[in-house]
Parts: C-alpha cells; sequence; structure tokens
C-alpha cells in the first residue's frame, strides 16, 4: 500500500526563488554583452549576479495585495478630506504655497524616478535586482498619482496648481529638482541607483516625508499627511534597496570602490543642494513649524547618515566630501533661498510674504548664530518698504550654477557676508559654479554639464517666448511673454500673498464655514 505523503510547504525564501530567480537565463544566439550593454559601460565589476540579496522579498501578488491595503486607507481619509473641504481646516492660506511648491518640484520627480527604475531593471544581468527595480518602478507611479490626486482637491480652490506637468519642464526654479534626474538617467544604471536608491530616497525623500509631511498634519493638511506616511513605507524599502546595492558593488571586485566613492560624494552633494527648497518650506512656508531644517538635517542625515557611513567604512567607503560645509550651510541655506524667491516672487506659481514677528522670534531661537545677525536686518527692511507700497522685486536675471542650476545664492564656506564663486574654462567658455562641490563634479563630466538648459540663459537668449511672439516689437513686455511661457497667470499665481485671490477666497470661505450668513 502506498503511503501518502504530504508536501513540504515552501518557506517564503525558497517561494520567492522560485517566482523570481528561476526566471532569468543565458542567451545562446546572442552574447551577453549585446543583450545587457550598459553592464560594464562604468567600469563596475560584477562576478557572481546570484549574490544579490534581495532586502524585501516581495512577489507580485503579496506586493498587490500590501499596496491595496493601503490604497483602500489612502483614498479614504483622502475622500473624506475632501467632502469635508478639508482645504479650509489648515491653519492659513500661506500654507497651501508649500503644497503649490510639492506638487510642481515633487510629484514629477516620482514620475522619472518611475521611468528610471523600468529602464535601468532592463540593463541588469542579474534577476534579483532586476525583480527589485520592477518593484520600486512600480511604487514611484503610484507615488505620483496619489500625490497628484490628494493634491489635486486643492486645484479647485486655489491657483498655481493647474499647469505642474508643463511647468517642470518651463520654469526656472523647477529646473533644479529636474536636473537632478536628468543627470541620474542619462547615467549608467548602477551610478543611478546610487543616485537614486542611495541619494534621492536616503538623503532627500526622508527629509521630505517625515519631518515636512509631519510639519502637514501639525498644520491641519490630513490629505497631503496621509499620502506622505503611505509613501514613507515604500521609502523605508527604497533605502534598504539603495544601500544593498552598495554593498553588493563593493562585495564584488575591490576595483569598484573608487567608483562608488565618488557617487557617493556627487550624490550626497547633489541631493543636499535640491533639498534647499525643503529647507525653505520647512523653515519659511509652514505657519505652524514641528522643527526646524537645521533641526531635521541634524537628526535625518547627521545622526542617521553617522550610522549608515559608520557601516559602510568596513568596505573601505569614507564619509562624502564637503560635510564640513553642509554642516556650516545649515545655518544659512532656508534664509538664503527664500530672501531669493521673495525677490523672484514675479515668477514663481506660488506666492511668498515676510515672516511675522512672533515667525522671526521663532527663526531666532532656532538659529541662534545667524538669523539675528545676517537675514533679520534684510527681512525688516524688505518688510518696512512693502508696508510703504515698496515691495521689492528683482528685475534682474541670477547667474546659474552650471551644475545644481541653481541661482548664485550661496555663500562661502565659513563667511556668510561673501558670496561663493567658482569657474571654470572648458573649450573657450566660462562656466560658473556656487561651490567647490559643483566645480568638482563638473570637471569630472564635463561634456554632460555643458548642456544644461539654463533658464536665465535661455530667457536672455529669446527662447522661452511663446512660437509667434516678437521681442522687437515695440511696447515688448518680456516678463509678460515669459510667464505666457510658463502658463502662469499674471497676478494670480504669482506675486505676494498679502492681497492675492488665494488670501481673499480661503478668508471669505473660512468665515461662510464658521459664522452663519
Amino acid at each position: 500500500m502506498d503511503m501518502k505523503v504530504s508536501k513540504k510547504k515552501l518557506g517564503l525564501k525558497e517561494k520567492y526563488q522560485h517566482m523570481t530567480r528561476g526566471l532569468g537565463w543565458e542567451t545562446s544566439y546572442q552574447q551577453m554583452d549585446d543583450v545587457f550593454p550598459y553592464a560594464k559601460y562604468e567600469g563596475i565589476k560584477i562576478h557572481d549576479w546570484d549574490k544579490w540579496e534581495d532586502p524585501f522579498r516581495l512577489t507580485m501578488d503579496a506586493y498587490w495585495k500590501y499596496q491595496a491595503e493601503k490604497e483602500r486607507k489612502l483614498y479614504a481619509i483622502i475622500d473624506a478630506y475632501a467632502q469635508n473641504n478639508g482645504h479650509l481646516s489648515v491653519t492659513d492660506a500661506r500654507y497651501i504655497n508649500a503644497i503649490k511648491l510639492f506638487l510642481n518640484g515633487i510629484s514629477p520627480l516620482e514620475y522619472m524616478a518611475h521611468r528610471g527604475f523600468a529602464h535601468v531593471g532592463r540593463q541588469f544581468p542579474g534577476v534579483g535586482p532586476r525583480v527589485a527595480c520592477l518593484m520600486q518602478s512600480l511604487d514611484e507611479i503610484r507615488h505620483a498619482q496619489t500625490q497628484i490626486h490628494a493634491l489635486s482637491n486643492y486645484n479647485k480652490y486655489y491657483n498655481g496648481f493647474h499647469e505642474f506637468r508643463h511647468m517642470i519642464e518651463r520654469v526656472w526654479y523647477l529646473s533644479v529638482p529636474r536636473s537632478f534626474f536628468d543627470d541620474a538617467v542619462t547615467a549608467g544604471p548602477f551610478e543611478f541607483m546610487v543616485a537614486i536608491g542611495f541619494s534621492f530616497e536616503y538623503v532627500l525623500t526622508n527629509l521630505l516625508f517625515v519631518p515636512f509631511v509631519s510639519g502637514a498634519a501639525y498644520n491641519g493638511d490630513m490629505g497631503t499627511m496621509t499620502f506622505g506616511f503611505s509613501a514613507q513605507s515604500d521609502e523605508a524599502r527604497h533605502m534598504t534597496l539603495g544601500l544593498e546595492v552598495i554593498k553588493f558593488i563593493l562585495e564584488q571586485d575591490p576595483d569598484n570602490l573608487p567608483i562608488v566613492q565618488r557617487w557617493i560624494d556627487k550624490w550626497t552633494w547633489r541631493g543636499y543642494r535640491v533639498l534647499t527648497l525643503v529647507g525653505m518650506m520647512m523653515d519659511y512656508m509652514l505657519p505652524k513649524r514641528i522643527m526646524s531644517w537645521k533641526e531635521a538635517w541634524e537628526v535625518y542625515f547627521e545622526e542617521n547618515g553617522g550610522a549608515l557611513f559608520k557601516d559602510l567604512a568596513r568596505y573601505g567607503i569614507r564619509p562624502p566630501k564637503w560635510l564640513d560645509q553642509i554642516a556650516f550651510d545649515k545655518d544659512h541655506l532656508s534664509h538664503q533661498a527664500w530672501a531669493t524667491f521673495y525677490q523672484y516672487g514675479a515668477v514663481c506659481n506660488f506666492h511668498t510674504w515676510m515672516p511675522t514677528d512672533d515667525e522671526m522670534d521663532w527663526l531666532s531661537k532656532k538659529y541662534p548664530n545667524s538669523f539675528d545677525k545676517y537675514y533679520r536686518p534684510r527681512l525688516e527692511f524688505w518688510r518696512d518698504e512693502a508696508a510703504k507700497g515698496n515691495r521689492f522685486y528683482n528685475k534682474t536675471l541670477p547667474m546659474l550654477c552650471q551644475t545644481c542650476q541653481i541661482p548664485m545664492i550661496f555663500t562661502e564656506p565659513g563667511d556668510p557676508t561673501q558670496i561663493c564663486y567658482r569657474e571654470v574654462d572648458y573649450k573657450d567658455t566660462k562656466y560658473h559654479f556656487c561651490s567647490d562641490g559643483c566645480k568638482e563634479i563638473f570637471e569630472h563630466e564635463p561634456e554632460k554639464y555643458i548642456q544644461a538648459w539654463l533658464p536665465a540663459q535661455q530667457i536672455y537668449q529669446g527662447h522661452c517666448f511663446n512660437e509667434g511672439v516678437d521681442p522687437t516689437a515695440e511696447g515688448f513686455d518680456p516678463l509678460g511673454a515669459v510667464l505666457d511661457y510658463y502658463h502662469m497667470a499674471a497676478g494670480r499665481d504669482n506675486f505676494d500673498f498679502d492681497g492675492s485671490e488665494d488670501q481673499k477666497n480661503f478668508e471669505a470661505w473660512r468665515g461662510l464655514a464658521t459664522k452663519n450668513a
């Protein structure tokens, strides 16, 4: 009599192996190097792709179940927030401008990350990283979609939300975050994984989706808070993936170490420069602040990042370059950025304003060594001038850094009274840089960065006007022509917050929501 033998249930690791690793094969009638042409492009040496360890063994069926549960909770809150006029529950209408900046400057990056991971996943001969890239590609497009859905409710009531897809490709300040991803997606696949898996996820989104999104909750914006925390559970997985990529490369061959170190130096600096926008949002654009930019940087990068680099030290990795300058800049970064956006509020799709006395006192407490000495006098002068009817707008275009594309607003390391300026002569052309970091990044790959699309230069060259516009016509208004090119409505999307349509509508609608007609 045959005995009945029970089948052993596969463990998670074995099940994952069957559903992923078994899908790969060696080519027969084509060379592997021809099928994966970018695998050796950067000089990275991989000897055994099977050594890849997946930090999260998500199969496709588990992934859909996991994300579907999050979607149900997320959209239940978003719908309730919209149906209950949640936009009137935020602290005041100034806060909404931070969300405009988020939608226009951050959400398109999620879609660019989706496309980037879909691309580089195709370039890896190893099945493990291909599956990991597929999962992250799906995560990123989900993030873009949920952010757009959550923030679309504001578009019904407030200006500046209407053309984010158009503006990411044209508006001057949006060239900063866009250039970060343009740089990453035009790199090789391993560098992309370090740029996004390490820099974007560990350095940038960690500081965005935890302290800033906590600030959204603190200001009554449950929609932004919900999609932020929903995304952060994915970001934790992404950060682990980025770290796994670095360890995997370093364990494969000692020749990989100097290449990875250079990428860590480069992308830490590039990510830090993009965070200029986040620092400004935290210190100046949240009416109720949960913590300062300086405090957030110390917690989420200096403490957490310090532990990370201690872990990587056993592979020979040292902390990134220019950390001494970053440590000095954290007292100045957000103030310098806000001063710039205040001056150029005529060409922004959000409003700017001067902090109140109470807010300046808060900044003084958070930045005791810098704010009162260097920045309060400037802000008070501008506020006094605005009260006299002389609200200051800078009518010239700034010089931009060739690498990070930020206006030359940053100061010398150790001297906040002197603008930092560096230059390089390359092929009979002079290029300008805001820092030693941006200058060194350019010098390593000059042919890449001389192709940068710099908005200020493009405006001066007449490339930022709609087709058919004649800049030589009598009475030509260059600002109006540029705003048309940006799809900005002059007087509605831009200029000062005080007296804006957003301010007036918010006050009227909140009054109707809290008082009898």
